[in-house]
């Protein structure tokens, strides 16, 4: 049986929830955000990993930025390609695990958006994601994360949502603690019409103090941490624990 994060019929079935329109419209924004706080140049050459169906990667193409995608869906990766293409956008998309993907020393800059981090069971995967990132950046260049922090989530934890769709579909989700506070254990199930699926899974999920010292035991040579892609103090007020990480 196939990791959670292997699973196709997974991705393919929460594409609407993960991607509805309103963070399809929040891309050009969160892109703007990151590419400051990459601190790029024109023309810089920014790694885009675990890029889904591309919101980001095109929103930084379209300024003008030479970017890679990196997924591990084939789905998200097609659908990217056919996007970037019909707004002739040049974007280089790779289908690989992120952790096996590593190009060194070639990026001025790497994004890892949207809680793309923390999948694996065994958290010296983690690291070694940490490390091909910390690989593939040219010296001086910057990793920006954006996560769900563990001290956000302990302060809004809700062991169930459910959410109605225009289209009609529903997502359900129930969630309990893990491991001690390591992870969240979800229970997700999707309805559209006579359809129901349901996912379980774990993910693991960092703290800032947490991630910091997997960016610094990678190779990272400094670490801020704020509370979203704008530059917010990461408080009690936090939307998200972003980390910018330097090489």
């Amino acid at each position: 049986m196939h990791p959670w994060h292997e699973d196709d019929e997974f991705w393919a079935a929460l594409e609407p929830q993960l991607f509805d329109e309103a963070r399809l419209q929040a891309a050009p924004n969160e892109a703007a955000y990151a590419a400051s706080l990459l601190g790029l140049s024109a023309g810089a050459s920014v790694l885009d990993l675990c890029c889904g169906p591309g919101r980001h990667s095109q929103a930084l193409a379209r300024r003008g930025y030479k970017v890679t995608g990196v997924d591990r869906t084939g789905r998200y990766l097609r659908g990217a390609e056919e996007r970037a293409r019909a707004e002739h956008l040049a974007i280089e998309y790779v289908q690989s695990d992120m952790r096996l993907f590593r190009r060194e020393n070639s990026f001025d800059g790497a994004i890892s958006l949207f809680t793309s981090f923390g999948y694996f069971e065994n958290q010296d995967e983690d690291l070694q994601v940490l490390r091909n990132l910390h690989a593939s950046l040219r010296s001086g260049a910057r990793l920006v994360m954006q996560l769900a922090g563990k001290e956000i989530l302990a302060r809004l934890f809700a062991p169930r949502h459910w959410i109605e769709y225009p289209d009609g579909s529903y997502f359900l989700a129930e969630r309990e603690v893990a491991g001690d506070w390591s992870g969240i254990h979800n229970r997700w199930i999707v309805i559209r019409g006579a359809e129901r699926k349901v996912f379980e899974f774990t993910h693991r999920i960092y703290s800032a103090v947490e991630l910091k010292g997997a960016l610094g035991a990678a190779g990272f040579s400094s670490v801020n941490v704020m509370g979203d892609l704008d530059g917010r103090p990461y408080d009690r007020e936090a939307k998200y624990l972003v980390a910018v990480a330097a090489k």
